[in-house]
């Protein structure tokens, strides 16, 4: 009998569960709707600059002109670069192999900021070497004992130093006091600290490129390189590096990107953004892309190798390289650019690297004629190639300075500017605040609130509304108007990051407060609640639920905090125009990712009277001081802290805000 009655109850208790009241507000449900939202203005940004590209390769002037003014917008959102001071180099030891040496050299391409690398010498009795860059993919051990492509150069002949970028080999920098790594690997640390970056400015690639510059500095320095025949290649995330530097770096006259190289539209469009170190803020928003980033190199020779089944989309590469092919074309050097595909997945494979030694060798050397020499079989253990001491150069180094440190000392730095901008009142911040949310503008009062359901509950009634702004995404919300409401009801504004569904499943159960006169409004802003996107497009290494959304924001020049204000506008707006709810004071319960969202709505606009801010960022700054934090890109904004941190921000607003923890 026992057994029968607890069944009963199980099958109450799913018929109670199947027929439970859903808050949703929405008229549809797409849950991937935010992404495809996004990519309106992904391919629309694309379409553009294609529409521009096509109109260039008309002649051989439009396209030097379409170049120069794509280098001019990276130079825009590249951010700023220090005067290159001494670079301190040392050779720290020498390991000879079969045909070849390898230098291992420490040098500092800022005051405190060490940068090792390994520099692989021809041994073949000449003087004088043509040489290259090889940039790190995402290995763990960075320039590591195994870089077979730089043997196989250098016993060709061609000098190659192989960089350890940060946060892979001896240069990590989220580590214990030991030197071990407090991250599963080089993407996930790259991630991590990129975002730090973007809060003052700058992004790991620029950082990378400024290390691999100065790498560049340091060969510069030497009696057995050829300065006038210089080159530059990497894989995968190598491959990255090798792209943002030919823009920035006219001293290259040769280079190969591997592995890295397709469209950037296409790859946000079937996988979503790659690791932090892979985006520079605003690249679509500038109308450039992959391909425009590899072409700053024309008329100089380039070489794309992809794989047929590489995860970086060959679709997407193939037709990259038509436009790199119709833009040597009009520049009248179609010889110069050339692309490999191999049967293979990711990696520079054998057959890739003969093709990338005949390459330099034909460019570097003007030799294609000549025999090339296989690799040797020689294998280094990792303690072999070492340039440090201790492993990492942040412990090896007692003046070593973390990317942390660095980026904390701008933050110093800028304290007066910041508290200037605090002086300079609300008017004048305002417009430096919209830009940096990326609205243009506050947006026209004019939003369609179209009613998506209602009940007459106990105590209560309960309407779900879809807020239409055109242009926007919708806000779905959920009113609760009590029996009773006077013009001294107040209007509650919940925002909780796990959903509306959350919060009113929780409160119309347990709360006993429905009935003291309060209008409680419960909402999901873009990419939250009802539009989360899936789990599953946000791989778990970025430390981010809504990597994608986040970082495709970014790319468009909207970054995701301010798209959320513009939701509470609309929200607001809705406030003041619904009959129901106008001229009633607005209080606001935000947590987690919505508290930077109300403290910007509540500085923007006086309608908000309270903010209360529980579970979530207080200030930026503590995201550079410890970088091992989740869902950081769902609050960054590109420079802000040279302006304000969100304690300055607050000052500024007209209401009060207060964190409830």
């Amino acid at each position: 009998m026992k057994y029968i009655v607890n069944i009963i109850s199980i099958l109450l208790g799913c018929c109670i569960s199947a027929t439970a009241q859903t808050f949703n507000a929405l008229k549809w449900n797409q849950n991937t709707a935010y992404h495809s939202y996004l990519m309106r203005d992904v391919h629309q940004q694309f379409l553009d600059r294609k529409i521009d590209l096509e109109k260039a390769i008309t002649s051989k002037k439009a396209v030097q002109k379409y170049l120069s003014e794509c280098i001019q917008r990276y130079e825009s959102i590249i951010g700023e670069f220090p005067e290159r001071g001494e670079l301190n180099a040392r050779v720290v030891g020498t390991v000879k192999g079969t045909g070849y040496i390898i230098e291992k050299i420490v040098f500092q391409s800022l005051p405190g900021r060490y940068v090792t690398a390994n520099l692989y010498l021809p041994n073949n009795g000449k003087k004088i070497y043509p040489a290259s860059l090889e940039l790190c993919g995402h290995s763990f051990h960075g320039k590591g004992p195994d870089s077979d492509a730089a043997i196989f150069m250098a016993v060709n002949g061609i000098a190659v130093m192989v960089v350890d970028p940060f946060g892979q080999g001896e240069r990590l920098q989220l580590i214990d006091e030991s030197g071990k790594p407090l991250t599963r690997g080089a993407t996930t640390e790259h991630t991590l600290l990129n975002a730090g970056l973007n809060l003052v400015g700058t992004s790991l690639a620029a950082q990378e490129f400024w290390d691999n510059s100065r790498a560049l500095d340091y060969l510069m320095t030497r009696n057995d390189i050829d300065k006038e025949h210089i080159g530059v290649y990497g894989c995968s995330g190598g491959g990255t590096q090798t792209a943002y530097f030919l823009g920035m770096d006219k001293r290259v006259k040769v280079a190969a990107i591997c592995s890295f190289f397709s469209t950037r539209e296409r790859t946000l469009e079937l996988q979503g953004p790659s690791d932090g170190c892979q985006h520079i803020p605003y690249e679509g928003r500038e109308r450039l892309e992959v391909p425009d980033f590899a072409m700053m190199i024309a008329p100089k020779p380039l070489l794309i190798l992809s794989g047929k089944y590489d995860f970086v989309d060959l679709w997407g590469a193939q037709q990259g390289f038509k436009e790199l092919k119709s833009v040597y074309q009009a520049l009248g050097c179609a010889d110069r650019v050339d692309m490999l595909i191999v049967e293979t997945g990711h990696g520079l494979w054998p057959e890739k690297q003969q093709r990338l030694v005949r390459w330099f060798k034909q460019w570097l050397q003007d030799d294609t004629q000549s025999k090339i020499i296989p690799v040797p079989k020689d294998k280094w253990t990792l303690e072999q190639t070492l340039c440090t001491t201790k492993g990492q150069v942040n412990i090896s180094y007692s003046d070593a300075v973390s990317l942390m440190e660095e980026e904390l000392a701008l933050v110093d730095r800028w304290q007066k500017d910041r508290q200037d901008f605090v002086k300079k009142g609300h008017r004048l911040a305002e417009e430096k605040v919209l830009q940096l949310l990326g609205l243009n503008k506050l947006p026209p009062k004019n939003i369609l609130a179209e009613l998506s359901g209602h009940e007459s509950l106990r105590e209560y009634e309960q309407y779900k509304f879809q807020l239409i702004r055109d242009g926007e995404m919708p806000v779905p919300c959920v009113v609760l108007v009590p029996e009773t409401v006077t013009s001294d009801s107040p209007i509650e504004i919940h925002l909780c990051a796990e959903g509306k569904e959350r919060f009113l499943s929780e409160y119309t159960n347990y709360s006993a407060t429905l009935t003291d006169g309060k209008i409680i409004i419960a909402v999901d802003f873009r990419g939250l609640g009802e539009t989360a996107d899936p789990a599953l497009y946000s791989d778990a290494k970025y430390w981010n639920f809504e990597y994608r959304n986040a970082m495709t924001s970014m790319h468009v020049g909207r970054p995701i905090m301010g798209q959320r204000v513009m939701d509470f506008l609309t929200l607001l707006d809705f406030c003041s125009e619904n009959e129901m709810l106008k001229e009633h004071t607005i209080k606001v319960y935000a947590s987690g990712v919505y508290g930077p969202v109300a403290i910007h709505a509540a500085f923007l606009d006086k309608r908000i009277s309270e903010v209360s801010i529980s579970r979530s960022l207080k200030s930026w700054r503590s995201y550079i001081e410890n970088p091992l934090q989740r869902d950081m890109y769902s609050n960054v904004l590109y420079g802000v802290l040279r302006y304000y941190d969100l304690p300055d921000l607050i000052k500024l607003t007209s209401g009060s805000v207060k964190y409830a923890d």
